[in-house]
C-alpha cells in the first residue's frame, strides 16, 4: 500500500470475477452470489455485460484459461414490481433532458441483491414512481448509472433514457466523473491528507466483504482523503474516489487504521467503542459531490448534497464545522 499526493482519474462499474481456469464462462459467473444462476449468467453474456481481458465476450461456452481476467456488470434486477412503483419522496437535486441526480436516503438498497426478499422496497421502486409521474418510459436495465451502498446517503446519478445511460456509463468507464464523499472516522489521520493506493479484492474468508489482504485477484484502487476537522478523537474527511471498487472508501480507510464510524462491516475494536460511546446509529458516509458532463448539452454538471440532518446535527453537537 502506498500513500502519495498525486491524483489519477475516476470510476468504473465493471467488477472482477474470481479465477476460473478450465471452467465454462457461464458456469463461473453462476457462482457469483449477485448473479445467482446459469441462466442469468447467459443473459449477461448475451447482453454484452461480460468481458475477458478487456474485450467483450458473447460466448457462454467459452472455456477460460488460468490467466484470463473476467469482468462483468451486474445484471438488471428482475425483482422490481411491474406496478406503478413506490413514492419514496426522493429529493431531486438536478434534472435535465438526460438525467436526474437524486438524494439517496439511508437504509434503502439501490436494487434487489443477495439476501434480500423480492418484496423489499428499493430505490428502483422509487425511480419507477418518478418516471411514471413524469410520463417517461422506465426500464430497470437503463436507469442506474452507478450504485451506493444501502446505508450510504447522497448523490446518485440516474439516466432518463437508453442513449443517456450508455453515454453516462462511458464517462464512468473512462473515469471522467468526479465523486467526493464525506466520512467521519475514528482517530486522526497522519498525514492529514494523502492518497491511499492499495488494490482491493474479494475477501477469501467472507464473500460479502472486500479487502486489501486475504484476497484472490485484486484490482487497483486509489482514494485521496483530506482532513477537514477533528474533535474528541474523531475526524471528518473529504474523500475523492479515483476508482470505483466495491466498498472502496470503507476498505481503504480501515486499511490505514481509521475506519468509518457506524460501520459494522469494516470496524476495529477502537472504532466499535467510539461508535458506542458517541451513540452513533448510522453509517457516517455521505456521497457529497458529483460532477459529470450532461450527454446532450455537453455542459459540465456539478451537484452537491447536504448532509442528512442526523449526520449534520451530530457534527454540530461536537463542534465539527464542515469547511471546504
Amino acid at each position: 500500500m502506498r500513500q502519495t499526493s498525486s491524483s489519477i482519474p475516476t470510476e468504473t462499474e465493471w467488477l472482477e470475477a474470481p479465477s476460473g481456469g478450465g471452467m465454462r464462462l457461464d458456469l463461473l459467473l453462476a457462482t457469483i452470489p449477485e448473479v445467482k444462476s446459469r441462466n442469468a449468467a447467459q443473459k449477461m453474456i448475451e447482453a454484452g455485460r461480460v468481458r475477458i481481458s478487456g474485450k467483450k465476450e458473447l460466448r457462454s461456452s467459452r472455456i477460460l484459461r488460468a490467466n484470463d481476467c473476467v469482468e462483468y456488470m451486474l445484471p438488471a434486477p428482475d425483482a422490481v414490481p411491474a406496478e406503478a412503483g413506490v413514492d419514496l419522496h426522493l429529493s431531486v437535486l438536478h434534472e435535465d433532458d438526460d438525467c436526474f441526480v437524486i438524494e439517496k436516503p439511508a437504509g434503502i438498497a439501490v436494487h434487489t441483491g443477495n439476501g434480500m426478499s423480492r418484496n423489499d422496497t428499493t430505490i428502483l421502486d422509487g425511480l419507477r414512481f418518478l418516471f411514471r409521474k413524469r410520463k417517461l418510459p422506465f426500464s430497470v436495465s437503463e436507469v442506474l448509472v452507478h450504485r451506493l451502498d444501502k446505508e450510504t446517503t447522497g448523490c446518485l446519478l440516474i439516466a432518463k433514457n437508453p442513449k443517456a445511460h450508455m453515454a453516462l456509463q462511458k464517462q464512468f468507464e473512462k473515469r471522467t466523473v468526479s465523486k467526493f464523499y464525506l466520512a467521519l472516522v475514528s482517530g486522526v489521520p497522519s498525514p492529514a491528507a494523502a492518497m491511499i493506493d492499495a488494490p482491493i479484492g474479494r475477501h477469501t474468508g467472507d464473500r460479502t466483504k472486500m479487502s486489501i489482504i486475504q484476497t484472490g485477484k485484486t484490482r487497483n484502487a486509489a482514494t485521496t482523503y483530506r482532513t477537514l476537522t477533528t474533535s474528541n478523537g474523531m475526524s471528518l474527511l473529504s474523500c475523492e474516489l479515483h476508482t470505483g471498487r466495491t466498498h472502496q472508501i470503507r476498505v481503504h480507510l480501515l486499511s490505514i487504521g481509521h475506519p468509518i464510524l457506524g460501520d459494522a462491516k469494516y470496524e476495529t475494536m477502537k472504532s466499535l467503542k467510539m461508535t458506542a460511546l458517541m451513540q452513533i446509529d448510522f453509517l457516517c458516509l455521505h456521497a457529497w459531490k458529483l460532477s459529470f458532463v450532461s450527454p446532450t448539452s455537453k455542459k459540465k454538471i456539478s451537484v452537491s448534497c447536504q448532509l442528512p440532518k442526523k449526520f449534520e446535527n451530530f457534527l454540530s453537537e461536537h463542534d465539527m464545522k464542515l469547511t471546504v
